[in-house]
């Protein structure tokens, strides 16, 4: 499941991992994707950035000063359903 594999994202390696299994999980899932054209999803992606800090804070996380590979892959799952 995605949602638990962005916490084993700790390395260029596990992110290039987490990219290829959203890669897989867009062709088999689209429905549940709400942004699956580029523009869309780098668009979520923007917003979901600028209202970060917001996310870490509802969810009992600290807010990243410095990002981390494990920082860059919330924000791709993120945009997958943020609008």
């Amino acid at each position: 499941m995605l949602s638990e594999q962005i916490n084993d994202v700790d390395s260029k390696e596990r992110l290039a991992d987490f990219v290829a299994a959203l890669a897989r999980d867009v062709q088999e899932n689209a429905r549940e994707w709400e942004n699956v054209s580029l523009d869309r999803f780098l668009g979520a992606m923007e917003a979901w950035i600028r209202d970060m800090d917001g996310y870490y804070k509802n969810t009992g996380q600290p807010i990243p000063d410095t990002p981390t590979w494990r920082t860059f892959a919330d924000i791709l799952f993120a945009a997958r359903m943020y609008e």
